[in-house]
């Protein structure tokens, strides 16, 4: 699979209000979207996400859980909730030339938002409790570089 085919997105929450992107090139350009960008090869996609964030805001995240996929012919694209560990958000004056933090109402109504943005915004106001965490298991003869796994909370019985 070539690097065009796996691509991710991120929303990261930084003191109640969405981490966003105005992009510079594209069917984007000038509008505003979750940070996200290619898989590079032999990266995992959580890995991928949390670099992206790094490179376009300067900000650092830990993915948390995996949200949604997005499915293309030619693109797959994972959804990540990531969370907030340190930096100041700022624009790297390439791939975008702004960084927005929005309250989530606000980003969604407005109109210069991605319409696929907008729908991971709503996806995530509605149903970021459901989503699959990351997990703490690792299979056999794998390491924490080369393997990930998502899935739903455990049962509490009682």
């Amino acid at each position: 699979m070539g690097k065009g085919f796996f691509t991710v997105c991120g929303i990261i929450e930084i003191e109640d209000k969405i981490l966003l992107v105005r992009h510079t090139y594209g069917t984007a350009k000038d509008r505003i979207l979750v940070p996200g960008g290619y898989v590079e090869e032999n990266e995992l996609p959580n890995v991928a996400i949390e670099r992206e964030i790094f490179e376009e805001t300067g900000v650092v995240a830990e993915t948390k859980s995996l949200l949604s996929v997005q499915f293309k012919t030619n693109q797959w694209c994972p959804v990540f909730v990531c969370e907030y560990i340190s930096g100041t958000p700022k624009s790297d004056n390439y791939e975008n030339s702004e960084v927005l933090l929005l309250n989530i109402d606000e980003a969604i109504n407005r109109e210069d938002i991605t319409n696929m943005s907008r729908e991971l915004l709503k996806i995530y106001r509605a149903n970021k409790e459901n989503a699959l965490t990351k997990r703490d298991y690792i299979a056999k003869n794998m390491t924490e570089q080369s393997y990930v796994l998502f899935g739903g909370r455990e049962r509490k019985d009682g």
